[in-house]
């Protein structure tokens, strides 16, 4: 496992450069890093963006704004398997990620208090014993009036255990939660081969249970070849704005994604994000590839457009690393995660 005792790096530089209660107590950063330039990126073992372990926070009294969590789990996987080791690859890539963002002008680490919560139990045979383990492990995670939850797939299945324990942990709001979800697929199908909890189904069970909105939920980059006409038909029936890819490369997208913005401003949202919504000419790791989708500089500008919501929870799932062996698709997903963060950054320092 890609962890590690954060009292074990002290071994390895001066403790008073990162040690978390001393910076606390000398009014430092809301998250401590070791210092890449005394002690090297590629040394130690890999936490998610060199993040402090949840327990070393604990030890500070730092209320923890965001967990980031594995989700070592593919069991629910239609096409390629291997994204259950998704997690650790994310966690080595990110070594690399850096806390500053040039565009948001915010450093997340100076406004934020961030972890690594490790990985939740998963049970490799069972879809849906994974869920409910996966939920029962988040619902506790730091201060479950404050702390916000992001996991890290594994498949797109373990979004509605994520989404379920934000719901949760924001009050069980009647409404249901609103979403942001980019994707290549819809995922909203009822079952396949007599499974109800599988990556193509997470958002039909959310909307069954009322943990989302489906009028309050836009999924983009959606593109074929599909299985049948109903999909994109069926959900825009339930009020989902969906945008495809070539609705977004015709103009009309990011004005769509906008509208939808300012309608749900006021509202609490989660944001769903499955890399194959990325090309896989820039995201060949994943699972179910379809060609044409964005590249990583659009998924970034499309990320940076979402500043100002206010972002509950979120997810980055279904990177395979043993079909990128470049890392690429890992690397990306990191800095999925840093503009993720750098988005709730943005917000919090915004309301300061």
């Amino acid at each position: 496992m890609a962890l590690f005792a954060w009292s074990g790096l002290r071994h390895s530089h001066r403790e008073t450069d990162y040690d978390p209660l001393l910076m606390s107590a000398r009014g430092g950063p809301r998250t401590t890093l070791p210092d890449g330039r005394q002690q090297p990126r590629f040394a130690g073992v890999a936490t998610f963006c060199r993040f402090p372990l949840i327990d070393s926070a604990a030890a500070t009294r730092s209320t923890v704004d965001w967990a980031v969590y594995g989700v070592p789990f593919d069991g629910g996987v239609t096409y390629r398997p291997g994204a259950r080791f998704g997690p650790r690859a994310i966690r080595d890539a990110s070594q690399y990620i850096k806390p500053f963002h040039l565009a948001h002008g915010v450093d997340i680490v100076e406004v934020l208090s961030l972890v690594d919560a490790g990985d939740a139990p998963v049970r490799p045979y069972s879809c849906k014993e994974t869920l409910d383990a996966v939920c029962a492990f988040a619902v506790n995670l730091g201060d479950p009036g404050h702390t916000r939850l992001l996991a890290v797939g594994g498949d797109h299945s373990i979004a509605y255990a994520n989404l379920k324990a934000t719901w949760q942990r924001r009050g069980r709001p009647s409404r249901g939660l609103a979403v942001v979800h980019l994707d290549a697929h819809l995922d909203t199908v009822d079952e396949v081969w007599q499974e109800r909890w599988g990556h193509a189904s997470p958002f039909l069970r959310a909307f069954e249970e009322g943990l989302v909105d489906p009028s309050r939920m836009v999924s983009l980059g959606i593109r074929g070849p599909l299985n049948t006409a109903g999909e994109v038909t069926a959900a825009r029936d339930r009020g989902t704005e969906v945008v495809t890819c070539d609705e977004w490369r015709a103009g009309a997208g990011p004005e769509r994604l906008a509208a939808f913005c300012r309608r749900i401003a006021a509202d609490e949202v989660y944001l769903s994000f499955d890399i194959d919504c990325v090309d896989p000419a820039f995201a060949p790791g994943t699972g179910t590839p379809c060609c044409g989708g964005f590249d990583s500089a659009g998924t970034f500008a499309l990320l940076r457009s979402l500043k100002g919501l206010q972002i509950v929870g979120a997810d980055v799932v279904e990177v395979l690393p043993d079909r990128d062996p470049a890392g690429t698709t890992g690397l990306l997903a990191a800095h999925i995660i840093f503009e993720i963060l750098s988005l709730a950054a943005a917000g919090a320092k915004g309301g300061a």
